[in-house]
């Protein structure tokens, strides 16, 4: 039997990237995975095709910074399944304009609204049921730029994503009497479709040096599959060649 036989996890962001990603390991691993995004087609044909490889896939659209589509999405889930037992929340962006000197009131709050925001109505949205069952996983995907300052990502990016790992922590700290648990995950660079909107996208050379999506997929596979008993509190990972050390040209100071 698969490790994760019969539990339903519900994966935000899935239409490319992490998301995608993490719900192709956990599908194979043997997971009812529900996955949400913005594009419903997109969504559609990446659960046709875990479905062609005997994983089980549905979809639900989603915009996470819409509070009541979060619940109605929630509720549709847990009317079919009666339970969500790993919550991945995998939505998020950047915008090209990131700097205090570009950054507008606009991009702030998209950014906030999906990365930090999305993420607490999603956890919101599934806690009560979790709580229920006295059992639960919340992965919720930060990054580097949420342990590190980093330049290239601007403040509106780092603050959601140090945001993000702080309310990962205090997930532990008040619910762990509950039997639920959270991980933050915070990765380097990883070669998805966000990289598009740097100020100055990477080479595909250097992508191709980068972390991989499916390299995140397995390590929330990882997450997934310990004992109940055992909560991986953060995880931070990088490539070996990690551009951020070595002073790549997209984070130069101009």
């Amino acid at each position: 039997m698969k490790s994760l036989q019969d539990q339903v996890a519900w994966v935000t962001g899935a239409g490319s990237g992490i998301g995608l990603a993490a719900a192709e390991a956990l599908a194979q691993a043997g997971a009812t995975v529900v996955m949400s995004g913005r594009r419903r087609e997109l969504l559609q044909a990446h659960a046709d095709a875990i479905q062609a490889s005997g994983g089980r896939a549905e979809v639900e659209e989603l915009d996470v910074s819409d509070a009541d589509a979060v619940n109605r999405v929630a509720q549709a889930i847990l009317g079919r399944h009666g339970r969500v037992d790993i919550l991945v929340n995998s939505a998020g962006l950047n915008v090209p304009n990131r700097f205090w000197k570009t950054q507008s009131t606009a991009g702030w709050n998209e950014v906030i609204r999906v990365n930090l925001d999305g993420s607490y109505y999603c956890i919101s949205a599934v806690l009560p049921a979790m709580r229920a069952a006295r059992s639960g996983l919340v992965i919720n995907i930060s990054s580097w730029s949420g342990k590190y300052d980093t330049y290239m990502t601007g403040p509106a990016y780092n603050a959601a994503k140090h945001a993000v790992v702080a309310m990962t922590a205090h997930l532990n700290q008040e619910e762990c009497v509950n039997g639920i648990r959270a991980c933050a995950v915070c990765p380097a660079e990883v070669a998805t479709p966000i990289l598009d909107k740097r100020p100055v996208p990477p080479s595909a050379e250097e992508r191709a040096r980068m972390l991989q999506p499916e390299d995140i997929g397995r390590t929330i596979r990882f997450i997934a599959e310990m004992p109940a008993h055992a909560c991986i509190n953060e995880i931070v990972i990088s490539p070996t060649w990690n551009r951020i050390f070595l002073g790549a040209s997209d984070i130069q100071r101009t």
